[in-house]
């Protein structure tokens, strides 16, 4: 049976759709309905069932799939001992950010590393959804977890950098939102899911100014702030760096969770690998005053104090679980 005839079919599996297993495997729809057909011919058995709603797993297909994941362990195992060991400062890395901030303010940092070492291919994505490094979606992660939490037991983790939320106000449409200017209707964007905001609004500066709306992307927010729809909380180091906004007179400081790096323990010893996490975690925390809310003082920047809470702080702390 040919390896590449199972992935074909764990993601129809998975997907129950040949267009979006194809886009998850980066082939096209008709490849992967080739695939199948070719595997059920091979087989003598009938894997899916087509239906309106697209393909679902028949009795032969649902035994074959708990060992065709099986037989996905055991290759992704395989491939991650073979990378592990290579020494070579050439080759891709998958890196994953959590958000666009984060990945733009890592690509500039990471421009000197990749003019010294130009055969690293750098394979850029900035999603938040949980990649599985166990099976190679990702070499290296940059994820946020919520204070006092720790990376799960099989992969290694280095907590970077903290992330501190405050409270911003368009500088632009300050005279209508700034709940501490008389005369204004101040109200906060509202994210998804609402209940933490509301839990954040009744426990900050400013509890009666009511929530509104719902954006499900830190984007979205940022691009509604800058036009004036409402009130902002956001990390700092995206309003601290956003020049169309400045920090309200009662920032709200608040240590909520921290950025960390996630690698998988089997890749630990890959030259590329390993110099990639050191340029990222250096990149990151020279940023620190950024990420924990400490910027220095600059004329007409904020509306208010500016001194980080004594939390927010990040100790670079590396746990490594075998």
């Amino acid at each position: 049976m040919d390896w590449n005839d199972v992935r074909h079919f764990l993601a129809l599996a998975r997907h129950g759709s040949v267009r979006a297993a194809g886009a998850a495997l980066g082939v096209s729809h008709s490849t992967v309905a080739r695939r199948i057909e070719a595997l059920e011919v091979q087989l003598t058995a009938r894997l899916f069932d087509r239906t309106r709603e697209g393909f679902a797993l028949t009795e032969a297909g649902h035994n074959m799939l708990p060992r065709a994941e099986r037989i996905e362990l055991e290759m992704a195992a395989l491939e991650r001992n073979l990378v592990g060991r290579d020494t070579r400062l050439s080759g891709p890395v998958a890196l994953t950010c959590c958000d666009t901030y984060v990945a733009r303010l890592l690509l500039r940092e990471l421009l000197p590393f990749c003019q010294d070492h130009p055969d690293i291919e750098l394979q850029w994505t900035t999603d938040s959804r949980a990649f599985d490094l166990t099976k190679r979606e990702a070499d290296i992660a940059v994820r946020i977890l919520a204070q006092g939490a720790q990376p799960p037991e099989f992969l290694i983790g280095q907590k970077l950098v903290p992330l501190v939320v405050a409270n911003y106000v368009a500088r632009a449409h300050a005279d209508r939102l700034d709940p501490d200017l008389p005369g204004t209707a101040p109200r906060w964007l509202a994210t998804d899911p609402r209940a933490i905001i509301e839990q954040m609004i009744a426990t900050g500066s400013y509890p009666t100014v009511p929530a509104w709306g719902g954006f499900s992307s830190l984007d979205l927010l940022v691009g509604a702030a800058k036009e004036g729809v409402g009130l902002v909380m956001l990390p700092t180091y995206v309003g601290d760096a956003e020049p169309a906004l400045r920090r309200l007179a009662q920032p709200d400081l608040r240590h909520l969770a921290d950025l960390w790096l996630l690698s998988h323990p089997d890749l630990r010893k890959n030259t590329r690998l390993r110099m990639t996490r050191s340029h990222v975690a250096d990149g990151l925390r020279r940023h620190m005053a950024l990420f924990s809310g400490d910027l220095p003082i600059q004329p007409g920047r904020f509306a208010g104090a500016t001194a980080g809470p004594k939390n927010a702080t990040s100790d670079g702390q590396s746990l490594e679980v075998q």
